[in-house]
């Protein structure tokens, strides 16, 4: 008899993603749960986040050890070597950390140049995602960061002598960017050897300090077919340069150098999130749960001295939404989804006719069992994500 297909769980991917929330520089465009960096002591903060993963062992007694832990932010890399090697010893006591886990830093240019990177690597760190955004002085003026474009390159030449998985981010479509300009800074972003590039396109949110800026009419963000314009260009240099996007907008040397812990979550997979404002999505006894952490730093720590966990408590997911979610989420890499998850989930098949009228324009494909999108349908992945959601 043939297995029963389980819609969601760790066999899909089981991380740990911790969040370090505090930037020495607020950036003008992020919309994360961040704070400026203070001199105050580390310690409270990763007592309470050691607590937070411990206490999640005896409510998921069905999970085994971990494939992929996560530090991001916020700042992690604001972290020493032994600060993040206490908290990997704490997952590995806890839950364990299996051989060859990918274990992720993130890390801005200018703490690549200070760290001692072999401390990282002897702490478990193997992989690092470098903030570049940028190649381009003006560019990073304009993005409020604090490194220029030669310690970038510096910091990735660096990270690379110790390091053979290294992401770098990069931040394109700025306002009256050109498609020169961008197919330029593209081909030097590739020129320095990372094997793993995540290219997102500028996205204003309302309430950051760029989304202020709009409202007062300081910043006019790029119209949208010009947007297309770079998405469609990116594709066409990153695959000639054999890093061409396994998700939409990730690219990868090779499935060896693919985001692994960032797969878990498109692939419905499960996640423990700890750290302030981290949000996590576990499986047990066959239902899932959505948790998010007290976003406030002081708030979280005194989450956990008086319930022994950064949140108070986690919210049951219903079928429908998890459906919704996992379509939304499945569709984003370039092995799509089995349908067939979809649809245990939501009682009901997806639009055949939806999907017959996608496929005729070049945007999905579909074999009968799994829907994927083309690069074309990536550019209205939540187009197509809104019409077949069930």
């Amino acid at each position: 008899m043939a297995e029963v297909l389980k819609p969601f769980g760790p066999q899909y991917g089981f991380g740990l993603y911790v969040h370090w929330p505090y930037c020495s520089k607020i950036c003008p465009y992020c919309d994360f749960n961040v704070y400026a960096a203070k001199t105050r002591s580390h310690e409270p903060l990763l007592k309470a986040i050691s607590e937070d993963i411990r206490i999640h062992r005896p409510r998921m007694p069905e999970h085994g050890a971990l494939d992929t832990v996560y530090l991001g932010g916020g700042t992690p890399s604001l972290l020493q070597p032994a600060e993040i090697a206490g908290l990997l010893a704490v997952a590995s006591e806890t839950f364990g950390i299996k051989p060859g886990a990918e274990i992720t830093l993130e890390a801005n240019p200018n703490d690549i140049m200070r760290a001692d990177l072999r401390g990282l690597e002897a702490a478990g760190i193997n992989r690092l995602s470098i903030g570049v955004q940028s190649l381009r002085d003006n560019a990073l003026a304009f993005l409020g960061r604090d490194h220029d474009a030669v310690s970038a390159r510096a910091a990735v030449k660096r990270a690379l002598h110790v390091f053979s998985n290294v992401s770098i981010d990069f931040i394109y479509a700025r306002p009256s960017q050109s498609i020169d300009e961008w197919g330029d800074e593209l081909t030097d972003a590739l020129a320095l050897g990372a094997p793993h590039l995540s290219l997102y396109e500028l996205t204003i949110e309302q309430r950051t300090a760029f989304g202020k800026a709009v409202a007062r009419g300081e910043i006019v963000p790029m119209d949208p077919d010009a947007q297309a314009d770079l998405y469609e260009l990116t594709q066409t240099i990153t695959t000639s340069a054999g890093l061409p996007a396994y998700e939409v907008s990730n690219h990868a040397a090779g499935p060896q150098f693919q985001s692994r812990h960032n797969l878990t979550y498109w692939n419905g997979g499960d996640w423990i999130g700890v750290g302030p404002g981290a949000h996590g999505r576990v499986s047990v006894g066959g239902k899932r749960y959505a948790s998010e952490a007290e976003r406030r730093p002081e708030a979280y720590i005194a989450n956990v001295v008086a319930l022994g966990s950064g949140w108070g408590g986690a919210s049951k997911l219903y079928p429908l939404d998890i459906a919704r979610e996992l379509i939304a989420m499945g569709l984003r890499p370039i092995g799509g989804i089995a349908v067939e998850r979809i649809e245990s989930l939501s009682q009901k098949p997806l639009p055949r006719d939806r999907i017959d009228a996608f496929i005729a324009e070049g945007w999905v494909r579909f074999d009968g069992h799994r829907l994927s999108l083309t690069p074309s349908g990536w550019l209205l992945a939540d187009a197509i994500t809104a019409q077949l959601a069930p």
